[in-house]
């Protein structure tokens, strides 16, 4: 039996990090951790006024993911994080070098109308353009996967799934 992943389920607002991730854990048989929940309160206070986070705010954000990361090695995980910088994903990588990234990509149209259809989440549609000019996607030398978010949660989710699993197979 291989070691359970840690995955980081990564993308611009609104592909569906927070929908996807717990379902892809449950999948998985492992525990999910809302990368929102990582914010300190000022990040959540700039991004509810429509600022964007500059690098400065984001580290101990990515810090305490990759903390998170780190405890589950060998345990396996589903955490969520926008991720949408190399530099990014290099620091998660410097705290949990095991990490595996699910990116999960969508026009921006798909996405902007999502986004227009949620209650109560702190990130506005305005920040959206910010999202996209700022994501470097996954580059060849990366473990990870894109993963595309047509579609339902359940069929976003097992595109996930079988992903993970030719990745995987594709490592050994």
């Amino acid at each position: 039996m291989r070691t359970p992943q840690v995955v980081v389920v990564m993308g611009v607002a609104g592909t569906g990090k927070t929908t996807i991730g717990p379902l892809l854990a449950a999948r998985l048989g492992v525990p999910y951790a809302e990368g929102d929940d990582f914010h300190p309160q000022a990040n959540i206070d700039k991004m509810s006024a429509g600022i964007p986070l500059e690098d400065a705010d984001r580290w101990p954000w990515l810090d305490a993911i990759g903390t998170w990361a780190h405890g589950r090695a060998g345990l396996g995980g589903v955490v969520s994080s926008s991720a949408l910088k190399r530099s990014y994903r290099d620091r998660l990588r410097a705290e949990a070098p095991g990490i595996v990234f699910v990116h999960l990509s969508g026009s921006r149209e798909l996405i902007e109308g999502r986004m227009s259809q949620r209650q109560g989440h702190f990130m506005p549609t305005a920040l959206l353009d910010s999202q996209f000019a700022t994501l470097q996607p996954l580059q060849a030398d990366e473990a990870g996967v894109a993963v595309d978010v047509g579609g339902g949660p359940e069929e976003i989710t097992e595109r996930a799934v079988q992903a993970l699993e030719a990745l995987s197979v594709a490592s050994q």
